[in-house]
């Protein structure tokens, strides 16, 4: 006796296939846990390196400290109008921590509210750097011919030019401000970061699954959005990490030369307070190391970051 199979309707799952295809929310699912898998493994592999680990520690605090200024040092303990009774260049002691300044002011108020701009500055440039440069990279490295010679011009043009001194010229002729700083550092530092996009893009250009989708239609922004962009990009956060201390050192330069917001805290201004007040040739040695230390140490904690997530990104410098 013979038996019919019965007919299969459509939607319903072919027999044998092993139940029901994947639809699209299973297949969003499958993707977040990649995500989630891949961050815990970078976090494990961050988490393994201690002086990063610690360095992040430091960059919390700082961090913290920044977004409570008002807070922990209220913004009327720099008014000069209301420091009367305080004495003028007092050393560290347990009634001023950190000593106080030509004007009475407490040095560790003025220290919490000049992270706010030191950080600011530099965090912003940083990223307007990488914008710029990634994008700039990216176009480099992936277009040919004249349009590529064209921008690898301009961004050896931006290379030979000192950055720092670009940069005081903008701070000198735009307004003084925060956003000037800021300006001036983001358009004047952003090559370096294109030449490493660059040659990245070349490498990732050139290999066979960019082939196979040019061949099958794609356009030139698909394969740098879609394809590009997402092998650069492990590459561009590392070296945002390890920008951003070179940001601040800028930033506190010019204003040490006065070019910054004379009506903000910053860790430069406090420097050229102490310039200006001669606490260098007075013995007020408080005045300059407080703001030196901070620079240091918060750039130092940026740059040990910032390796260990290049050795994430580039498992080669793992042996050296």
């Amino acid at each position: 006796m013979s038996t019919q199979t019965p007919a299969r309707t459509p939607g319903s799952p072919r027999p044998g296939a092993g139940g029901a295809q994947p639809g699209p929310a299973s297949a969003r699912a499958i993707a977040w846990d990649r995500r989630r898998r891949s961050l815990a493994r970078i976090w494990h592999e961050f988490a393994s390196d201690r002086l990063a680990l610690g360095a992040l520690v430091i960059l919390g605090l700082v961090v913290l400290a920044a977004i409570l200024a008002p807070v922990i040092a209220p913004a009327r303990m720099l008014d000069v109008t209301q420091l009367l009774d305080q004495p003028r260049f007092a050393p560290p002691s347990l009634a001023h921590p950190l000593g106080t300044d030509d004007q009475g002011r407490e040095l560790w108020v003025r220290m919490i509210w000049g992270s706010r701009v030191s950080l600011t500055v530099g965090v912003a440039a940083t990223l307007m750097s990488m914008v710029i440069g990634t994008l700039v990279g990216m176009a480099a490295g992936h277009f040919t011919g004249w349009v590529a010679a064209v921008i690898m011009r301009v961004i050896d043009f931006f290379l030979v030019l000192p950055s720092l001194i670009l940069a005081i010229v903008l701070s000198s002729v735009l307004e003084r401000g925060v956003l000037t700083i800021v300006i001036a550092l983001g358009v004047t530092s952003w090559a370096g970061t294109a030449r490493v996009v660059r040659s990245q893009t070349l490498s990732a250009d050139s290999r066979l699954y960019i082939e196979r989708a040019r061949v099958l239609g794609a356009g030139h922004w698909h394969i740098i959005g879609k394809h590009l962009f997402p092998a650069v990009l492990p590459l561009v956060l590392a070296n945002t990490t390890l920008t951003v201390g070179g940001a601040i050192i800028a930033e506190s330069t010019l204003s040490f030369l006065g070019l910054g917001d004379p009506t903000k805290q910053s860790w430069g201004t406090i420097l050229k307070n102490a310039m200006d007040s001669s606490a260098a040739t007075s013995g007020y040695w408080w005045y300059i190391l407080t703001p030196g230390i901070a620079i240091l140490i918060v750039v130092l904690a940026f740059t040990l970051v910032g390796r260990a997530f290049e050795t994430i990104a580039n498992p080669t410098l793992r042996s050296r």
